[in-house]
C-alpha cells in the first residue's frame, strides 16, 4: 500500500513528465471557459512551480501565512486579471512571472523567514503579473469570468499541493523541502534563459 507521500511523489513526478511550457502571451490557448482557466496553471512549468512554491513557502513559515499567502496570491491575481481584461498595461508582466519562479523558489530553498506582511507583499506583486498576463488572453467576445473562476480554484489548489507536502516533508524532511525551493529557481532561470 502506498503511503499518502509516495503518492504525492509520484503525483508531482507524472505532473513535471507532462506539463509544457507556459503560453502566458496574448492570443495563445483557449480562454473562455471554466475548463480552459482550470488547465492552464497545470500545463505550465512557471505556473506550476510558483502556485506550488507559495503554498510550501507558506506552510514553511507557519500560522496566518498557510492561510493569508495563497488567499492574497488568489485575490490579487484576480485583480490583476481583471486589469488585463480592460486593457490596462502592466509593465514588465513577462519578466516578472520569470522573475517570481526565480525569487520563490530562492525564498523557499534559504527558508527566508519574512514577516506575514512581507510575504503578502511579495507574493502580491508576483500574482498581479501572473494575473494580468492571463486577463490579456481572454478575446474582447468573451466575458472571461469562468475562466479566471477555473484559473482561480487551479492556483488554490496548487497552493494546498504546495502547503500538503511542505507539511508532510517538513516536519522531518526539511531539507526535501528547500531543494524544492532550489529546483524551482533553477526552473526560472532556465525558462529565463529559453532552456526549458
Amino acid at each position: 500500500m502506498l503511503s499518502s507521500k509516495d503518492i504525492a511523489l509520484i503525483a508531482a513526478v507524472v505532473w513535471l513528465a507532462v506539463v509544457t511550457p507556459a503560453y502566458a502571451h496574448v492570443g495563445v490557448g483557449a480562454t473562455s471557459s471554466f475548463a480552459a482557466g482550470f488547465a492552464h496553471p497545470l500545463s505550465g512549468l512557471d505556473h506550476l512551480t510558483v502556485m506550488i512554491a507559495v503554498g510550501m513557502w507558506a506552510a514553511m513559515k507557519g500560522g496566518k501565512a498557510v492561510w493569508a499567502w495563497p488567499l492574497v496570491f488568489v485575490g490579487v491575481m484576480l485583480v490583476g486579471g481583471a486589469l488585463g481584461m480592460l486593457h490596462v498595461p502592466v509593465p514588465f508582466v513577462e519578466p516578472g512571472i520569470l522573475a517570481s519562479v526565480v525569487a520563490l523558489g530562492l525564498l523557499l530553498a534559504l527558508a527566508i523567514d519574512l514577516p506575514v506582511s512581507a510575504g503578502v507583499a511579495i507574493i502580491g506583486l508576483f500574482a498581479l503579473f501572473h494575473g494580468h498576463a492571463h486577463g490579456t488572453e481572454v478575446p474582447e467576445n468573451a466575458g472571461g469570468l469562468e475562466y479566471m473562476a477555473g484559473f482561480a480554484v487551479a492556483t488554490a489548489l496548487l497552493h494546498g499541493v504546495g502547503i500538503a507536502a511542505a507539511l508532510g516533508l517538513g516536519l522531518r524532511f526539511r531539507s526535501l523541502v528547500r531543494a524544492a525551493g532550489a529546483a524551482c529557481a533553477v526552473v526560472g532561470v532556465g525558462l529565463a534563459f529559453g532552456v526549458l
